[in-house]
């Protein structure tokens, strides 16, 4: 009884996982490539692989969980799935331990999980299908009862699989599990950052120059101390190894990151939000963004005369016949996950999204 209520609670984890990932693989082959930057491992060619990889990473996941879930192919299946679990420990282990990458993107955006968090919940998965492999050991040789239920379970979840994955990467994600998504008050959601803004406190590294003593010493206490700053005083301060430590979460949102600004630098956020009506065309790769497909929506934008509009993107050249706006391409892509990609807003809540073909294809 323990053992298939354990085998199906790992299989449900590993299938609510890659589906997740499997509705934004987009998204998920971003994460990738925080991963394979050369401020984590430094495989620069792996980057330009990182979709290809997220689609074979889901897949994964998602067929071997839902072979486990059936029970089928056991052997084959658990030693597979611990495979996974060892490679995705070392992951978040290394990215734990040194910091690198905040969010594994294990559960995509729909549930956040910091380095640790993900580290540990591998490694109790990772006991998990240990002991099913023990517990199930004696029934590797066993052969399969292969029923009708199975044949079109599996059918279906095998389109199911395909259309998801194949929508999320040739338009927008099925299900929006973003700060971005449809129906969203940017406004409303600028307020509450602004209302509970997070805390961050400076912290020095000084340095005793006649004794060598080193310490980390936060700005407050720096402050307070008069022995630090007082003339005379044998402690220095070194610049380069001065931090700056969260101390107080305060309203998480990605969309505290939208600001979208001229090439002068100025900010753009509170005219587009005031908008009755603004559409916004973005691009987080201009270079690599279909030209034509880019001219297209540029024209039908322009028949918009009503509303304000605007291209967001990395470079100031992108868009030739509307504004120009700059726009930082991480924060881009947390919106859109086309390149290039409209959004519409009605006095700054989203009303539509899409990518920017499927936008030259909807009939006004």
């Amino acid at each position: 009884m323990f053992k298939n209520i354990l085998r199906i609670l790992i299989a449900l984890i590993f299938i609510a996982s890659g589906f997740v990932k499997a509705v934004d693989t987009v998204g998920f082959s971003f994460k990738l490539e925080e991963y394979f930057s050369p401020a984590v491992f430094n495989i620069a060619f792996l980057e330009k692989q990182a979709l290809i990889i997220a689609v074979v990473v889901v897949v994964f996941e998602l067929v071997f969980g839902f072979l486990l879930l059936i029970k089928s192919q056991l052997k084959f299946t658990l030693t597979m799935l611990i495979a996974l679990c060892v490679f995705f420990a070392f992951l978040t282990f290394y990215s734990a331990y040194f910091n690198v990458v905040t969010d594994c993107g294990c559960f995509g955006d729909a549930l956040k999980m910091e380095p640790w968090q993900s580290f540990w919940k591998d490694i109790v998965l990772l006991i998990g299908l240990v002991l099913l492999y023990f517990f199930y050991k004696n029934e590797f040789e066993a052969p399969e009862v292969k029923t009708s239920f199975k044949k079109y379970f599996s059918a279906f979840a095998f389109m199911t699989m395909v259309f998801v994955i194949n929508w999320g990467i040739t338009h927008e994600p099925v299900i929006d599990f973003r700060d971005y998504k449809i129906g969203t008050d940017l406004v409303v959601e600028k307020d509450k950052i602004a209302k509970k803004p997070s805390e961050f406190k400076t912290f020095y590294s000084i340095k005793n120059e006649k004794t060598g003593e080193i310490l980390a010493v936060n700005q407050d206490d720096y402050v307070n101390e008069k022995k630090y700053w007082e003339e005379g005083s044998p402690w220095i301060i070194d610049e380069a190894k001065t931090t700056s430590k969260l101390v107080k979460q305060g309203y998480e949102s990605e969309i505290g990151k939208f600001k979208p600004e001229t090439l002068e630098g100025i900010d753009l956020t509170d005219e587009i939000l005031k908008a009755p009506k603004a559409i916004l065309i973005f691009a987080y790769d201009p270079k690599n963004a279909n030209i034509n497909i880019l001219a297209q929506a540029e024209a039908k934008l322009l028949q918009q005369k009503s509303a304000y509009i605007l291209g967001v993107s990395t470079n100031p050249t992108t868009f030739k016949s509307i504004n120009n706006a700059l726009m930082d391409g991480t924060a881009i892509k947390t919106i859109a996950r086309s390149n290039p990609f409209v959004l519409t807003l009605e006095k700054g809540k989203i009303v539509d999204k899409r990518s920017a073909e499927d936008y030259i294809k909807q009939k006004n």
